[in-house]
């Protein structure tokens, strides 16, 4: 890697990736860090991009020369167009992904851009020159680097749901910034001494149903478009769209029963027994709710 890379970007989610990429073709030299370059750019929670608001800043990003649209159309199994039944204001693109096809592609895109070198370890330090981000110490498993100063003119921070991470399920509690992943902890104290003020937000994680516990035929279908519609600008004449083969959803609801189920058990539920006392976004309610 450079001795001095014009950015270091701390996590390779899809926040660091994108940060990476656009600094890298902007003709930056960029040291990526983060814990385990195996995961990166791995989809944690529901493996779909786009969506009402959020499809419209995946087009964004692609305008910009961003990664998410390309990894997008060449790893999509259903796109979709939200709400086309309604006026355009409210349509939106999404796109259900091969979650494990989708982080190789990231990987492919990061690992094959000439400006960009992955670190894994942990930033343990932010350091300051004349009150700016300058420099980061790394905590890592080789030896080479671990316990290393990397030093250049940015530092861009995107630790996502890793910093100080704390996971509900049911009643038990668990660090970690994903399922089986540890958190990063040292980063928060950093923050914390600089004067930044830490505090907690939440997102909610359904639970994942395999496909062969299901009768699947006899749920509703819901398909995709046809033809579908890439994210990307540079995929709207692409005769290879879609690479993947398409699938559909299956729509089902809940039951007299299954409402009993969760009334009964409400005061084990974090959300509601005052376990979890951050704060969520507004538009991923829980089936408690």
């Amino acid at each position: 890697m450079p001795d001095n890379p014009t950015v270091i970007v701390i996590g390779a989610g899809h926040a660091g990736t994108e940060a990476a990429y656009a600094a890298a073709n902007a003709g930056c030299d960029v040291a990526l860090i983060t814990l385990d370059p195996a995961r990166v750019g791995v989809m944690s929670c529901n493996p779909a991009i786009g969506g009402l608001a959020k499809g419209q800043m995946v087009r964004e990003i692609d305008a910009l020369g961003g990664l998410m649209g390309l990894a997008t159309d060449a790893t999509g199994i259903m796109f979709r167009v939200l709400n086309t039944s309604k006026g355009a204001a409210v349509q939106s693109p999404r796109a259900q992904c091969d979650k494990h096809a989708y982080a190789r592609a990231v990987q492919h895109l990061i690992a094959a851009h000439p400006r960009i070198t992955t670190l894994a370890g942990t930033a343990e330090r932010i350091l300051l020159d004349d009150g700016r981000a300058r420099a980061v110490v790394i905590a890592s498993p080789e030896p080479e680097l671990d316990g290393r100063t990397i030093r250049g003119d940015t530092v861009v921070l995107t630790t996502g749901t890793f910093m100080r991470g704390l996971m509900h399920t049911g009643e038990s509690q668990t660090e970690g910034g994903r399922h089986g992943e540890a958190p990063a902890r040292t980063i928060s104290d950093t923050l914390r001494e600089l004067g930044f003020e830490l505090g907690r937000l939440k997102t909610g994680t359904p639970p994942r149903i395999q496909r062969g516990t299901i009768d699947w035929e006899q749920l509703e279908p819901q398909f995709g478009d046809t033809p579908p519609s890439p994210f990307s600008d540079l995929n709207d004449d692409n005769p290879d769209f879609p690479n993947l083969e398409q699938i559909e959803c299956r729509i089902t609801s809940t039951t007299p029963e299954a409402h009993e189920i969760i009334r009964a058990n409400l005061h084990r539920a974090p959300m509601f027994s005052g376990q979890i006392e951050s704060v969520g976004p507004r538009y991923c309610p829980s089936i408690e709710d």
